[in-house]
């Protein structure tokens, strides 16, 4: 009868200790799953962004320039004023912010889309960047940045 009630209490320890486990266990793998499933849909976002800087001018007083950048991605670009620019002379650019964040200040940015009303797949989106006074001519930096962290960059002259 000992016997019994040894075995019968050592199952229901094991039980009880099993039970614990699980619910330790258990939460870690379902956040664990989560993140990983967070993860790939960020990643699956990336690998379906992509931009292509198609034109980048300069307009004859050099106050403003132009950046044409087409989504030649297969997903839509949420946020375009959540883009960074980053403009200025090779080796002497900055961030330069967008016109709503920028209020009265030079330099600034502000953007159209060109052919669509929203930045979908062959939609291409005109960046204008403004100066107060003309920043000289010289060989020019460019990169855009979309909000997911895709990016494309070029150097273009301004004479």
């Amino acid at each position: 009868m000992d016997k019994a009630i040894t075995t019968a209490l050592l199952i229901i320890a094991g039980v009880v200790c099993t039970i614990f486990i699980f619910n330790a266990v258990y939460p870690m793998v379902n956040r664990s799953s989560q993140a990983m499933i967070s993860m790939t849909d960020t990643m699956d976002d990336r690998m379906k962004s992509r931009i292509s800087i198609v034109h980048v001018a300069s307009a004859a007083d050099r106050q403003t320039s132009y950046v044409w950048v087409k989504n030649v991605g297969s997903t839509r670009i949420y946020n375009i004023e959540k883009c960074d620019i980053f403009f200025g002379q090779e080796g002497n650019f900055a961030r330069i912010p967008y016109e709503g964040d920028a209020g009265e200040t030079y330099p600034r940015w502000s953007y159209d889309i060109e052919n669509g009303t929203e930045w979908v797949n062959n939609v291409t989106v005109k960046f204008t960047i403004t100066y107060d006074i003309d920043p000289g001519s010289g060989t020019y930096y460019v990169k855009v940045v979309i909000p997911n962290g895709i990016e494309a960059s070029d150097f273009f002259s301004v004479s």
